[in-house]
């Protein structure tokens, strides 16, 4: 269930992302920073839902090493989302600077939390989806039907 609401939060902060993107915040600018908002808040819920499923499963053994990494990642998030959003409606040049370089502060930290994800799909293989795919022995049906 936790990987479903990761998915959910994943495509709308890439939704937010792409409106941001698309739109030229001077043309267009409550679409571009309404994007940002929504893709900034959705990526920090998508980090904490990835990171409390790194906690649940054990894949490679390596989540010792990737769960207190992805902690730390998720943290940062949260803490530059909200330097941002206090940064971001500041009038003075200063600060509007500064929330421009925590914005790519935030890309940033997103980037290193996703490349984190390349230990455990290392481990990935096509024997893994043929389990997943198969139906177990305990699953089949006991009654065999007669044709």
């Amino acid at each position: 269930m936790l990987s479903k609401f990761a998915l959910v939060f994943g495509v709308v902060a890439s939704m937010g992302a792409f409106a941001a993107g698309n739109c030229n915040p001077h043309y267009l600018p409550l679409l571009h920073y309404l994007g940002a908002a929504i893709s900034f808040t959705c990526i920090c819920f998508y980090t904490f839902l990835l990171t409390a499923l790194t906690k649940k499963c054990a894949l490679t053994g390596f989540e010792k090493v990737l769960y207190p990494l992805r902690i730390i990642s998720t943290v940062t998030q949260t803490i530059v989302t909200i330097c941002y959003t206090c940064l971001f409606a500041q009038k003075e040049y200063y600060y509007i600077h500064l929330s421009a370089v925590v914005e790519w502060m935030l890309s940033v930290n997103l980037e290193l939390f996703e490349l984190s994800f390349a230990v455990e799909f290392w481990f990935f293989s096509s024997f893994m989806i043929s389990n997943l795919l198969t139906k177990r022995e305990e699953e089949k049906p006991l009654i065999i039907t007669m044709s």
